[in-house]
């Protein structure tokens, strides 16, 4: 991986050098159905929860999102996301990456995947999806590494459509939150010293995805937020913060 001068290189090129070592978007002739294509729109509702109200989902999230299929890079199955945890009274950290071939995600994965004891400590299962095959996430997987058995492959981006989750153009190169990424400039060069650019979705409209955090007691939704930018994650100790504080099964 080429090393990347903080100094002297301008925060335009350097969001460009860092966006996932890809060409200019307009080489993958992106279809305009992607583009244009909008989240599900989750409305608030009275009545529900603190978190589902202030983050605009509403109490029927935890079950929407539980009916997706997604695939199991462990085993290269279809697995419903409900069925990853205690649906009555079990904790997950849903953690929805971008894609696999992101460095970002990257970064953000290698967090996770030091943090597991901690999560595994508190009761707590850490889910990681991330858009493209079960073969690409099994790249991830195990140049990273990361355990396999918390990895899920999400092609067709639906988690991120019924959650909601940003996707463009604008978001994904141009978004002023993206910078937080150069605060974490060490972190990701350790993260990426394996890196290739092979884990990128062969469907090169899924890099214009963005990502978010999720904790689920249950089916309730007890912490969102959701990626302004490539690499604006939520903080982890938040989310560690979130899962000691309220009591697992």
């Amino acid at each position: 991986m080429a090393t990347l001068s903080l100094n002297t290189v301008s925060t335009s090129t350097r969001m460009h050098r860092l966006s996932c070592r890809l060409p200019k978007p307009s080489v993958y002739s992106l279809s305009l159905h992607r583009l244009r294509r909008s989240p599900i729109k989750i409305q608030a509702e009275a009545g529900g929860s603190t978190m589902a109200r202030s983050s605009g989902f509403n109490d029927s999230i935890g079950h929407a999102l539980g009916q997706v299929s997604i695939f199991s890079a462990a085993t290269g199955q279809a697995v419903l996301i409900k069925d990853l945890w205690d649906q009555d009274e079990g904790m997950a950290v849903v953690a929805l990456l971008r894609h696999f071939g992101c460095p970002c995600c990257w970064e953000l994965a290698s967090v996770l995947r030091d943090s597991k004891s901690k999560f595994e400590s508190a009761g707590v299962k850490l889910v990681a999806i991330g858009v493209g095959t079960t073969d690409k996430a099994c790249i991830l997987a195990e140049r990273l590494p990361f355990p396999l058995e918390n990895l899920y492959a999400d092609p067709d981006r639906k988690a991120y459509d019924v959650m909601g989750l940003y996707y463009g153009l604008a978001r994904t190169f141009f978004n002023p939150a993206s910078t937080k990424v150069f605060s974490r400039y060490e972190s990701l060069k350790e993260a990426v010293k394996n890196y290739t650019i092979k884990a990128t979705p062969d469907d090169r409209s899924s890099v214009l995805q963005q990502g978010g955090m999720f904790v689920f007691k249950g089916k309730e939704l007890i912490f969102a937020r959701k990626d302004e930018g490539t690499g604006d994650h939520a903080p982890l100790d938040d989310v560690l913060d979130i899962c000691c504080k309220v009591p697992a099964a």
